[in-house]
Order: C-alpha cells, then sequence, then structure tokens
C-alpha cells in the first residue's frame, strides 16, 4: 500500500493513441475446393438444411481444430429479370439480397426500399449500367477479419474459363484505388466500402492526370468484412468443351466425359436462377484461385506519464527497507536516501488501486534525480 501519491493531471499527464496491426491472410484455392475430400462434397465445407449458404473451414470442420473462414452465398433482388416463382429457391434468394441491402445500404430516402447494390462508389445515383441486382455473397470471419478489412489490400483471383478447365482464364479483382486514409471509398450504414476492379482492364489518365478505370465487378465492405460479386463477372465468356450447370458457361450441350453428371450448360444468371444457392456456391468456390487481405486490429492506449519529483518517492514503504531503524541501502549515516522503483501503481480519487505496471528492472531514485515514467493502458 502506498504511503504517499503524486496526482495526475489530465491534461499534461494523460493522453490517448491509437495502433492499428494488420496480418497478411492469404487463402488459396486449393483450401476452398479440393483439398479435404472430392468436389464438391469436401469435409471442410458445410451445408446447411436450410439451404442458404455453405460455411468454408480451414479444416475439417467436424474437428475441434477447424477455424470458420467464411460464408459464401447468392441472390438476387425482386426486380432482377431472375425473380419468379418458378426458379429455385426464389423467396429466399431475395430475402437474402434484401437482408444485406437493409444492414449494408440501408433504404431510398424517397421510396423506402431497400438500395441496390452497384459497383461504384455513388450508392445513391441508382445508375442501371453500375447496378448489381445478381449479387454473390462472401462473409468473412470476424477471426481472419478482426475489426475490418485493411483498406487497398483485398485481392480475389477468379477463373473465367469452362468447368473442365476453370482457372484456364482467370481475373483479378482490387480494391486498388481504396487507401487508408479514405481516397477512393464509399461510406454507408454499413461502414465503409471501397470497389473491386479488373486489374487487366483498361486506365486512362484524363488531362488533369485523373486516372478512369473500366471493369468494376463488385465491392468491399472493410468494417463488415463482407465482398459483393456481380454475376457479369461471367458474362460473355466463350464456352467451353465441357460445359454444365456448374460452368457459368453460354450453351446446350451436356457436359461430357470427366465433367457428366452434372448437367445441362447454363451461364451465370442460368444458373443463379434454377440451381439451388448451395449448388451456385460450388460453382463459385470452384473458381476462386487466390484470395488474400490485410486484417485490421485497432487497439487504443491510454498513456499516463507517472512523474517521480526530486523530492519525493526517495523512500520505501517495504518493511524490509530497514534494519534496527537503520536504512539498509545506506552505509554512511550522511548519505543521501535512495529507493528502487519496480512498479507503478494506478489509484483512483480514493487511493483505491486500480491498476498496477511492473518495471523490466529497478531504478535507483534518490533526491539528486527526477523520474518520469510511461505507462500505456491497452483496450
Amino acid at each position: 500500500m502506498a504511503i504517499s501519491y503524486e496526482p495526475l493531471n489530465q491534461n499534461t499527464d494523460v493522453t490517448t493513441t491509437r495502433t492499428l496491426l494488420h496480418e497478411i491472410i492469404p487463402l488459396t484455392g486449393t483450401i476452398i475446393s479440393g483439398t479435404y475430400g472430392t468436389f464438391p462434397n469436401e469435409e471442410n465445407i458445410k451445408n446447411y438444411t436450410h439451404g442458404m449458404f455453405q460455411s468454408v473451414y480451414d479444416y475439417p470442420y467436424l474437428s475441434s481444430s477447424a477455424n470458420h473462414i467464411f460464408d459464401i452465398t447468392t441472390a438476387y433482388d425482386e426486380s432482377s429479370e431472375l425473380s419468379a416463382s418458378t426458379n429455385t429457391q426464389n423467396s429466399k434468394k431475395i430475402n437474402l439480397y434484401n437482408q444485406f441491402s437493409q444492414v449494408l445500404l440501408g433504404y431510398d430516402a424517397e421510396t423506402g426500399a431497400v438500395e441496390i447494390f452497384e459497383s461504384d462508389l455513388d450508392i445513391t445515383d441508382n445508375t442501371s449500367a453500375e447496378q448489381m441486382r445478381n449479387c454473390f455473397f462472401l462473409s468473412f470471419s470476424r477471426l481472419l477479419t478482426k475489426d475490418q478489412v485493411k483498406k487497398g489490400s483485398f485481392s480475389l483471383e477468379l477463373g473465367r474459363g469452362p468447368w473442365s478447365a476453370s482457372m484456364t482464364s482467370r481475373l483479378t479483382l482490387q480494391d486498388v484505388e481504396a487507401t487508408e486514409d479514405g481516397t477512393k471509398v464509399g461510406s454507408s450504414v454499413g461502414g465503409d466500402y471501397g470497389v473491386l476492379w479488373d486489374t487487366s482492364a483498361s486506365v486512362s489518365t484524363g488531362s488533369d492526370g485523373t486516372l478512369t478505370r473500366t471493369g468494376s465487378y463488385g465491392v468491399v465492405f472493410y468494417q463488415a468484412g463482407i465482398v459483393v460479386l456481380s454475376s457479369s463477372i461471367w458474362d460473355n465468356v466463350a464456352t467451353g468443351s465441357g460445359t454444365g450447370i456448374l460452368d457459368f458457361a453460354s450453351g446446350s450441350a451436356t457436359m461430357t466425359g470427366s465433367d457428366a453428371g452434372y448437367g445441362p450448360a447454363r451461364t451465370a444468371l442460368q444458373a443463379i436462377a434454377t440451381s439451388s444457392i448451395s449448388g451456385t456456391c460450388d460453382a463459385i468456390r470452384h473458381r476462386i484461385y487466390n484470395l488474400s487481405y490485410n486484417n485490421t486490429t485497432e487497439i487504443n492506449s491510454t498513456i499516463y506519464f507517472c512523474r517521480m519529483p526530486v523530492n519525493k518517492f526517495n523512500y520505501s514503504a517495504n518493511p524490509t527497507y530497514v534494519s534496527d531503524s537503520k536504512i539498509r541501502v545506506k552505509t554512511v549515516a550522511s548519505d543521501m536516501p535512495k529507493a528502487y522503483v519496480t512498479t507503478i501503481g494506478l489509484y483512483n480519487v480514493n487511493n483505491e488501486l486500480l491498476a498496477t505496471a511492473k518495471l523490466s528492472e529497478p531504478l535507483k531514485k534518490d533526491p539528486s534525480n527526477e523520474l518520469t515514467l510511461r505507462v500505456r493502458l491497452d483496450y
């Protein structure tokens, strides 16, 4: 128990800081499909009886060592050309779209309807060319994203080719224009978001030096850890020799050879409309070649500058500090008193101990010196 206290001045002795820590999260396509069993029935893929989404794990999900990576689903808006009562899980797909839109975008102020996802930064301009009414959603685990995805770090490489050679033609989507300071980052009720651009698409420079890009296919919501992809990624993909329900290639042939058994060929839109949600999720998983981003952990700190003036804290309250009424650390009576600081205690206004901080080594304190110790409390 302390016998003397030094009050802290809130204006000069206390300050706050914020530190952002980042980790690289690389997810290869082999983990997402094919490592733990035979596609599409891998042991690390969990399907549910409700059939509304799939969960992907980094290990067979029944194992105690498994970590949840992300959930994947597909959905469309009720105004989409795919919306029809005869389509498979039609109401569930519409409800999923509405749910994501409500949480991430909110409602239109004039009509009261949910906002439509768009592949640009302005979610209220209702530009038809940018609207994404038929979408795939990746919801990343909080275990991996922590507090948020780092802006400008997201990269997703997808296969676009036929089923039997789905990775022969690939595109890479990145939030290349987003920066940590908020440049080219939009904001909505679901937090900040950035546009995902095709890195192989054309980029032109205007007379004022601004860049104009083409090929936007989705958005990433950083705080929510959710990626929204447009089905237009697979528009105009050339027909291949192996085509099927999980192929997303145009044509009318039935899959043959090693790809037999997956049904008639369908485009991406046809697959979304007529396939089950889990079946479409399988198709997306099969086309994820590489996925990576940096997560962010935000550490808030309060820093206390504990000052020990020359005329204080030169004695110790420890009973072993004296022997036979003499200070142990003094050899001559005329020597200055001295003590060794080992611990800092933080007290409230009632002098009740709230926290302690240990020094890595004792510091000598006597009337000839003054110490200032920096104590950081993280939370």
